[in-house]
């Protein structure tokens, strides 16, 4: 289940959006649940709101002004409605100084109260893209995932079908490594997976007969991604016995893996021996991009058979 904590919030973008900890010190323990957060009608991040309430509540000078404009009573219950939602933290923005009445309110409530000199906008830009990531639904696949000219490819197949071989194959043409056997995916968008490596497998690629490969010794930095989102899936299939196992030469339609309710581009590459399996996995990409384009050669050359047939009769 994907949780933060608000101290972990804070202690992760702490020097990226100059935050201090004003008021409500033991806030840290309440934490933020992307599970509870789909099921719920508060929102993630925004604009002080008493409609729809954010889990943070991003704070400017409009909103301190509103907050100051109201009569004592009528401040007051206004600050209860805020208390009485699952906020978890208040982050003053663009410099503002907090009132009292807020310092206040974050103490008795034991909610963290940032501040922030960045615009109240700008902060929530930088903070959406690190919240998506952190909540995000995950889970972990068996394969590799490179960045192959520029496009997120995971190669998956049997044990021992070949699959670190052809990435290594791949990394020696320019291909980036991000994850090798264990792929950790997170789905930070409703469309959108972002493939990323467990820490301890981090540079490591492994090749039966060579063993372990240090990724970025040999090839160096820029044969590594940190991150990448899964666009195609290269699926390699094992021969039964002599012959390949049956794929469908002229497939009329695109085939497809399902992720997490994410559905993927998915291709079946043969295994055999004599086969250039990295030329193809980059002929794939290729061709994929053209199809994003609107540009099938299937089809076109299904369109100029059919002309021709017509021609002729």
């Amino acid at each position: 289940m994907p949780r933060i904590s608000v101290a972990q919030l804070f202690e992760d973008n702490r020097d990226r959006l100059h935050l201090a900890w004003i008021a409500g010190r033991d806030g840290g323990v309440k934490e933020l649940d992307g599970t509870n957060l789909k099921d719920s009608h508060e929102g993630l991040i925004g604009h002080l709101n008493f409609i729809h309430p954010n889990w943070i509540q991003v704070l400017a000078r409009p909103e301190i002004d509103h907050l100051n404009a109201l009569e004592a009573v009528a401040r007051q219950q206004t600050l209860h409605r805020l208390a009485a939602s699952q906020l978890a933290c208040m982050i003053v923005a663009g410099g503002e100084s907090a009132p009292q009445h807020l310092l206040t309110l974050a103490d008795s409530m034991h909610t963290a109260l940032f501040a922030s000199p960045l615009d109240s906008v700008e902060l929530m830009w930088m903070l959406r893209p690190y919240l998506a990531r952190a909540l995000a639904v995950s889970t972990t696949m068996h394969g590799v995932l490179l960045d192959v000219l520029g496009m997120g490819v995971m190669i998956t197949g049997d044990s021992a079908v070949g699959k670190s071989e052809l990435a290594l194959e791949l990394i020696s043409r320019g291909s980036g490594l991000i994850a090798d056997d264990v792929i950790e995916l997170y789905n930070i968008a409703p469309e959108t997976l972002e493939g990323r490596c467990p820490p301890l497998l981090r540079d490591f690629l492994e090749v039966r007969g060579l063993g372990v490969l240090n990724i970025r010794t040999i090839f160096g930095e820029a044969a590594l991604r940190p991150r990448k989102n899964l666009k195609l899936v290269v699926h390699l299939e094992k021969p039964a016995g002599a012959e390949p196992q049956y794929v469908e030469r002229l497939p009329l339609k695109p085939g497809v893996e399902t992720i997490m309710g994410v559905s993927l581009r998915k291709v079946t590459i043969p295994v055999a021996a004599g086969r250039n399996l990295a030329v193809l996995v980059e002929a794939a990409v290729r061709n994929y991009v053209l199809q994003l384009r609107g540009i099938d050669s299937t089809q076109d050359f299904i369109a100029r058979q059919t002309q021709q047939i017509a021609k002729g009769e």
